[in-house]
């Protein structure tokens, strides 16, 4: 198993990049992400990876850093989804957000990501619902505070109030989050519609 490439960049394209490693140079699927955050053609560079094998092929897919690797490894992980679909799951939706969405429920949300349907995206809601800790994601990455907003209590029953007024689950977790804990479950309800208006 090769777990990460260390080498200079000799390609950079939308899906993919080259890492050159003692001559030899390593074509990798990567998401947008991976490509946007690696510096200039030319540069050294570090990228973690996973290769797929198949009967008839071999594919190598490099990821910025571990977080966006071990989404990957859970996807794969989930009946139906291959790694090229995960791959378009990743280039459309950041780890972070990926991770709050399967921790809230968000069906709608996955759907956005190319290729994904309702039946697909409710599939993988499913099956890494219990698999995702929103505590091992950056706290840079996400809201302040989702993690404890996507978690019950007064919280958890304002969430459940606006997703009934039609908002996502990531959309209601988001702006509850930003609201004072101690607030009624009303005053949440009012000031998270504020927000969102």
């Amino acid at each position: 198993m090769i777990y990460s490439l260390s080498g200079k960049l000799i390609l950079k394209e939308p899906g993919a990049i080259v890492v050159e490693c003692g001559g030899v140079g390593f074509r990798c699927a990567a998401s947008v992400f991976t490509v946007q955050q690696l510096p200039q053609v030319g540069e050294q560079v570090m990228v973690y990876t996973h290769l797929a094998v198949r009967e008839d092929a071999m594919d190598l897919f490099a990821f910025g850093d571990q977080e966006e690797l071990t989404c990957f490894k859970r996807l794969i992980s989930v009946s139906g989804v291959g790694p090229k679909v995960a791959l378009a799951i990743l280039s459309d939706i950041p780890p972070a957000k990926f991770n709050l969405y399967v921790v809230s429920g968000d069906v709608k949300a996955i759907t956005k990501a190319n290729g994904v349907g309702p039946k697909l995206a409710q599939r993988i809601v499913l099956e890494l619902k219990d698999k995702v800790d929103l505590n091992q994601t950056s706290a840079a990455d996400l809201p302040g505070g989702v993690a404890a907003a996507a978690s019950g209590g007064a919280q958890g029953e304002a969430i459940s109030a606006l997703v009934a007024l039609g908002y996502t689950q990531a959309e209601a977790a988001t702006a509850v989050a930003r609201l004072d804990p101690t607030l009624s479950v009303e005053d949440m309800i009012r000031g998270a519609l504020r927000q969102m208006m």
